[in-house]
């Protein structure tokens, strides 16, 4: 196997490859892994099916242990995790730790809009769907 990156990887059934695919992925592809589903709602708001999250998203945690818990996203660990601050373990000493958490068990329920360049990306798209729009009337 080689040790660099290679962006025309297409796939491996071997596990180990695909770890080492993903770890070893350039920031723009990693930010891509770390895409979540939108709710029914913001679907029809956005005509989009999901989004890359942001610190500040709202979410819901659809599987696991924690499933139904709502809250904000407070961070993205190295592993690709992802922290929300209502998702908690009390430890034996009384302290509270948060539970890092897939981003592929997520649903983003609402945006965190005050990110300047997800409203620039939003704007653009949203005039591009308009312009098709109004050329196929």
């Amino acid at each position: 196997m080689k040790n660099k990156f290679n962006k025309n990887w297409n796939r491996s059934k071997q596990a180990r490859k695909q770890r080492k695919y993903r770890f070893n992925a350039h920031q723009k592809i990693k930010r891509k892994f770390l895409s979540l589903n939108l709710s029914k709602e913001l679907r029809k708001k956005y005509n989009k099916r999901s989004f890359p999250l942001v610190t500040g998203d709202t979410v819901k945690v659809l599987s696991g242990k924690f499933r139904n818990h709502k809250g904000k996203i407070i961070a993205v660990n190295k592993k690709m995790m992802v922290l929300i601050d209502s998702v908690q373990i009390v430890k034996r000493d009384g302290t509270k730790i948060n539970v890092p958490i897939r981003p592929s068990k997520l649903q983003i329920i609402e945006l965190f809009l005050e990110d300047k360049k997800r409203m620039f990306s939003l704007e653009r798209k949203m005039k591009k769907q308009e312009s098709k729009t109004e050329g196929a009337k």
